[in-house]
């Protein structure tokens, strides 16, 4: 069962082939009829102010009422509670504004298969049918239905309850005797309304994501026209690699979640910075794989464009150099072509800088900026927690000495 994907803006039906993996699906539809979207994903604004306040705004309410806001009988009051302030107030908004930006990049990407030549004519069937397979897995009702299932039946009775949520008496919950958390009002909206809202954007994130990796793949497995000597080193398929600025975003929400983490288990159970050091490279690998990750799968193709570029190729320049050098280094040139603005050096050169290229491919069309982008998107939320270790003028000192 699907949901009906929206027309253009100008009554028109949509390009199938202006693909996007942020706009369908069933959430879609009804962010539409609350008039919290269009068809063009605008009113962005409007969506992150809603949502966040649904989240976060009852905590506040609940939490005055039940006097843990600032003080009382728990350990961790509302105010002071960085993580859930930092999750629905930084990262939530976050997710909700990446769609707009991963949907503007990706709208374009699919056709650059077929502008640039990429896929075979012979091809394009099974390039329009992937494309297809992609809408109708974005559209699916089931496939979100899942993801309710999944965020109540783990995330929340799971995840949150035995590994997120803190063992000290919060403005959420208490531990019991028994081993468990006795929720308090707040808590109950927490559990079972902020919680799930939040990770089901996130898991849908990743529905999403795993989408993208599915049509890249399919895609990858269509034997593309790829030019080795392409100065973008890739191929001809470097444009892929324009998406992954809109993935930071994302990244800074995940290092904005791990952050509100630690901050909580650093000023309330004494934690020291250092000792998260495995969670913080965890996040990192994971948010490379997510958004780098759907890239590698072209690896095979390109390397065998750059072995065939290769032998292809080095069969040209051996035959030229022979005939370079029996014409000038053995007689071969007569005594009235001049050697000074021959065209022939210039061709010499010109072929050395093609081979150059085909030998400088990259394994797959990422490249150092992109990962650059990632990982410190990723690291930017954690860096301020490094003043609980040392006074920010060290921190500085510190940070220049490595710059230098």
């Amino acid at each position: 069962m699907t949901s009906s994907t929206p027309a253009s803006r100008d009554g028109q039906p949509p390009d199938p082939r202006d693909f996007s993996v942020v706009l369908g699906g069933p959430l879609f539809q009804l962010l539409r009829r609350a008039r919290l979207s269009d068809d063009a994903l605008l009113l962005v604004k409007k969506r992150m102010v809603v949502i966040s306040l649904l989240a976060w705004l009852p905590l506040l309410v609940l939490s005055v009422l039940e006097g843990h806001f600032l003080a009382g009988s728990v350990r961790v009051p509302f105010l002071r509670d960085i993580e859930v302030h930092v999750r629905f107030l930084v990262a939530l908004p976050l997710l909700i504004g990446a769609e707009l930006l991963v949907h503007s990049r990706m709208r374009p990407l699919a056709k650059q298969f077929l502008e640039r030549r990429l896929v075979p004519d012979g091809a394009i069937p099974r390039f329009d049918a992937a494309l297809a397979a992609a809408a109708r897995l974005r559209n699916s009702v089931i496939a979100e239905v899942l993801l309710i299932a999944l965020v109540y039946g783990v995330g929340v009775l799971v995840v949150w309850r035995h590994n997120v949520a803190l063992d000290a008496a919060t403005w959420y919950a208490t531990p019991s005797s028994t081993g468990g958390l006795q929720l308090s009002l707040a808590g109950r909206w927490y559990g079972y309304v902020s919680v799930p809202i939040f990770q089901f954007l996130l898991l849908r994130w990743y529905l999403r994501v795993f989408i993208w990796a599915r049509f890249l793949w399919q895609v990858s497995r269509i034997r593309l026209n790829l030019v080795p000597t392409h100065p973008d080193r890739a191929g001809g398929l470097a444009f892929l690699a324009l998406l992954t600025s809109a993935f930071v975003p994302l990244a800074l929400a995940h290092g904005a979640m791990l952050a509100g983490q630690i901050a909580d288990r650093i000023f309330f159970l004494n934690a020291r910075l250092p000792e998260f050091k495995a969670e913080i490279a965890v996040v990192v690998v994971f948010m490379l794989l997510l958004a780098l990750g759907p890239l590698v799968q072209f690896a095979g193709q390109l390397a065998e464009a750059k072995r065939t570029g290769l032998r292809e190729y080095g069969t040209l320049a051996q035959r030229y150099v022979r005939e370079f050098d029996a014409k000038w280094l053995r007689g071969g040139a007569s005594a009235e072509e001049p050697l000074m603005g021959s065209g022939d050096i210039q061709s010499l050169a010109d072929l050395g800088t093609g081979y150059e290229s085909v030998q400088s491919m990259a394994f797959a069309p990422i490249t150092k900026g992109a990962v650059i982008q990632v990982v410190v998107a990723t690291l930017a939320p954690i860096v301020p927690l490094a003043l609980t270790m040392m006074p920010l003028e060290q921190l500085l000192k510190t940070l220049l000495r490595a710059l230098v």
